[in-house]
């Protein structure tokens, strides 16, 4: 069950000692399964990034051919230790990927392989600084963005969901989950119907999604507003990115402690979960890929909006 995956990686993960090896040692005992940890680090600290991959039945790792699907749990920090005691909102996207990578190998395990890999991609770090950021503060990290996309956001995933809490805001109105439009190369797209199916599927709501601009899919760094960093695997690949939002009604601090709802974090994980199984059989896309090559024939690349953009 996802509920009790995410239970035990909230209780395993709110801990002021727990690193990145703590998280990998959870997946040594599974077939088919690769799980490492690197330590980096910045001006504020270092953090452990950590990449799980569950091979697929007919996935690359394995020498087949199925499409590789990529899950990035996108964060400042899971704590922010000393200035807050004990796991924090921010620390969300974290528990989802890593309980998401479980859950895959525990199905694996007993016979329920997917059919491509599955890349899982995220960074712990429990003593993470705080920001400034309107309307409520957010949790700052040791590594900047641009680091944290070279560690998270890898060739071999060609599709990826992105999930990120995106509670510090007052323009998301109902708490679970909800998903963004799809991202790609700079441009904003429909949503994806398949997707909107498998939420409505998992959650047994009418799907909940949120409105991006366009500077939420431009880089950190570029001195304008971003909704969070749920979108920012979008300028470090050319492959399709969809954010999956833990959500809130009220405005809850990226720091505040006491604010991790299981069973928002379990729905994030069955989404991706569901949305994994499908897009490794080939039975979802995440764009339309005609109608992009038409876009692209009648405005051209925008590339340029992953970029730093022109200088000043």
């Amino acid at each position: 069950m996802s509920l009790l995956h995410t239970m035990n990686i909230l209780e395993k993960m709110d801990d002021p000692g727990i690193n990145g090896e703590q998280i990998v040692a959870l997946f040594e005992s599974y077939h088919d399964v690769e799980a490492t940890s690197t330590t980096v680090s910045g001006e504020q600290g270092s953090t452990d990034f950590v990449k799980i991959v569950i091979k697929g039945s007919q996935g690359k790792e394995n020498g087949g051919q199925a499409p590789s699907f990529g899950i990035v749990g996108r964060l400042g920090g899971i704590g922010a230790r000393p200035s807050r005691i004990g796991i924090v909102s921010d620390a969300d996207g974290a528990v989802a990927a890593v309980t998401a990578a479980l859950k895959l190998a525990e199905m694996a395990k007993k016979g329920d392989q997917l059919p491509g890999d599955v890349y899982v991609t995220t960074h712990i770090c429990p003593t993470a600084p705080t920001v400034p950021h309107e309307p409520v503060d957010f949790m700052g990290s040791p590594v900047d963005i641009l680091t944290m996309n070279q560690y998270e956001v890898l060739p071999e995933m060609e599709a990826i969901v992105s999930i990120d809490t995106t509670k510090g805001n007052k323009i998301i109105k109902n708490k679970g989950i909800a998903i963004s439009p799809t991202v790609k190369e700079g441009y904003i797209l429909r949503f994806s119907n398949d997707l909107l199916r498998i939420m409505e599927m998992t959650t047994g709501e009418l799907p909940s999604t949120f409105a991006i601009t366009t500077q939420d899919i431009t880089p950190y760094g570029n001195n304008v507003y971003h909704i969070n960093s749920i979108l920012q695997p979008a300028v470090a690949t050319n492959a399709p990115v969809v954010g999956v939002a833990i959500t809130a009604e009220s405005a809850v601090p990226g720091c505040g402690t006491g604010a991790s709802h299981e069973i928002d974090i379990a729905q994030a994980v069955r989404f991706s979960i569901e949305v994994a199984k499908e897009y490794t059989a080939g039975t979802t896309t995440f764009y339309d890929t005609q109608e992009f090559a038409h876009l692209q024939k009648l405005y051209g690349s925008m590339n340029k909006l992953q970029t730093m953009g022109l200088k000043d």
